[in-house]
């Protein structure tokens, strides 16, 4: 269930088609609640998932209530449980992860290693939870509840995006539920993704917080010593949360619930304790079902502590942020050196919304070569001009709500993305593998998400997932690498139907798009450069025209009624 592709021999050179019935998906914040039966037809989960009442089908459109027998107060009561053990409104925490994807599970539930893999089927635990509250019988605080493995849309990144943080939730793609397709149709940032062999595609010290609901993952059991809270570590930020909540922490109250022994329980919170100060992290609370490690902000004393904790040692050979098919090691990646205790290694990040704009830390200490402070504010400007230029050529770009979900294709130091930022949208940056400079830690610390990607291979997303895509020299960066016509059906794969697409390329490498993109019922033109006529880079703005697959035959309706 790792990610994968098939062999040169294998693709299949298709259009999808959006399924019968398909309507552009309801605007943003409307689209938190609602989703059209016909875009994501998973009937299924209405008998799955009755008794918890998570989704309801009304008409012809999902609703997400948000409620049920055990989530009487939602998401956004358990983000507010959060809210009054560390501060998530001032603008410290923008960046979120839900991690928690197990490595795997038999039949009976039981937890496997990742040497084990290559023998039994791998069963992925999700990285996205729907959280479930219920209130505790002898006090008045509210109790955590979780339920794990279920139809869980993202709800916890919906609602963080009220608090402005921007929450990356992963799932493993299924047939079934759709986890990852639920969280994009409503508008929310997601990928298809485990947690298995290698390193998640995000580079070093990406993320301010780290969120697992009863995700099951073996953290420290099985043979896996502590390999995932390692991986954890990585892509945290100094001074970072992981927040952890469902088994086994709470156990005295829940041990029976559990249907576990209560030393099963307290050994496994022990080994996540043992494991948590192994990595030098602090443990701040835990209460109300949920414990908070923080990361340390510097590693001065966490190399003392190599007298006392042996392992996991330093990792020493692997670049920290590469992260694209990269296995990931039972070792501490080192943080950047330090001469205070006081310091924050890598530099100090500024809080949301300033931090926008703001110089990254990794720009203005030189680690990223070739980028100085001049060229990230010339950067940041030419995009404020480049967007209103688009908003010229294309009037819908100004209708606020017209479009939710962005993907910029090549985003260098995410100007695109920081342009965009007093619009409804959310921008899924993209820092291909073949550039000569990885931006993409840049980019993270601006406050912004992303992932690395090859073009020429598909994306770890399902059909239809964004409104708007942004390609930027993407196709002289993989010339001579794969054939044009790959990419243009990826992206045609993963627009929507009325879904639009801004290039950015020489003049003849333009033309050559266009004549692919006519065949694939796309509207397109080519408009001269922000800059005048005379510039050889031009653009070329592109609509896909709306068509579906054709009306089910009566037998196909009632087979898949059934399902």
């Amino acid at each position: 269930m790792e990610r994968h592709c098939p062999k040169k021999g294998e693709v299949i050179k298709c259009c999808v088609p959006a399924p019968y019935g398909y309507k552009s998906p309801f605007g943003w914040p409307a689209s938190r609640d609602w989703a059209w039966y016909a875009n994501v037809p998973h009937k299924k989960l209405m008998v799955e998932k009755a008794v918890q009442n998570w989704i309801q089908f009304e008409g012809d459109r999902f609703r997400f209530p948000g409620g049920g027998t055990m989530f009487r107060y939602g998401a956004d009561a358990y983000i507010d449980t959060i809210g009054r053990l560390i501060n998530l409104r001032d603008g410290s925490i923008r960046t979120a992860i839900d991690t928690g994807c197990g490595v795997s599970m038999d039949t009976n539930g039981r937890n496997h290693s990742p040497e084990s893999l290559h023998s039994i089927p791998l069963i992925p635990i999700l990285l996205v939870f729907e959280l479930k509250l219920i209130k505790a019988e002898e006090k008045d605080e509210v109790d955590l509840i979780v339920e794990f493995g279920s139809m869980v849309v993202a709800s916890l990144g919906a609602f963080l995006l009220s608090r402005n943080i921007l929450t990356m939730s992963f799932a493993p793609k299924d047939t079934h539920e759709a986890q990852v397709q639920f969280a994009l149709e409503r508008g929310v940032p997601a990928l298809i993704g485990v947690l298995a062999s290698n390193r998640l595609p995000y580079p070093s010290r990406a993320f301010d917080m780290a969120h697992c609901s009863r995700c099951l993952i073996p953290w420290g059991q099985y043979g896996t010593d502590g390999l995932y809270v390692m991986e954890v570590d990585r892509i945290l930020r100094p001074g970072g949360y992981w927040l952890l909540s469902g088994r086994p922490i709470h156990w005295k109250q829940h041990w029976k619930g559990w249907e576990r022994t209560r030393g099963d329980l307290k050994a496994q919170q022990s080994v996540i304790e043992t494991i948590a100060r192994s990595l030098c992290w602090k443990k701040l609370i835990e209460k109300v079902d949920i414990a908070i490690w923080q990361k340390p902000t510097n590693h001065i004393h966490c190399k003392i502590n190599r007298k006392v904790f042996k392992n996991p040692k330093f990792c020493k050979a692997q670049d920290p942020d590469m992260a694209w098919y990269t296995k990931m090691e039972t070792c501490l990646t080192p943080l950047p050196d330090v001469s205070d205790i006081k310091e924050i290694a890598g530099g100090k990040l500024v809080k949301w919304p300033e931090r926008l704009n703001a110089v990254p830390p990794r720009i203005s200490s030189g680690s990223v070569e070739g980028i100085t402070v001049e060229i990230f504010r010339e950067d940041t400007e030419l995009w404020k001009r480049r967007l209103a230029y688009y908003k010229v050529v294309n009037n819908q770009l100004e209708q606020r709500g017209r479009y939710r979900n962005l993907l910029d294709m090549n985003s260098y130091l995410g100007g695109f993305a920081a342009a965009l930022i007093d619009d409804p949208v959310w921008v899924m940056n993209v820092v291909p593998i073949q550039v000569k400079i990885n931006t993409l830690g840049v980019i993270f610390e601006r406050g912004l998400i992303g992932t690395f990607q090859i073009w020429c291979e598909a994306m770890s997303t399902y059909p239809r997932t964004y409104d708007f895509l942004h390609v930027d020299s993407v196709f002289s960066l993989y010339s001579g690498r794969c054939e044009m016509e790959d990419i243009l059906l990826e992206m045609d794969r993963i627009l929507r139907p009325e879904g639009i697409v801004i290039f950015r390329d020489h003049i003849d490498v333009l033309v050559k798009i266009k004549s692919i993109t006519d065949r694939l019922k796309w509207d397109s033109r080519i408009v001269d450069h922000e800059d005048g006529p005379l510039n050889r880079e031009k653009l070329l703005f592109a609509a896909k025209l709306y068509w579906t697959a054709p009306a089910p035959s009566p037998n196909q309706e009632d087979s898949k009624t059934a399902s």
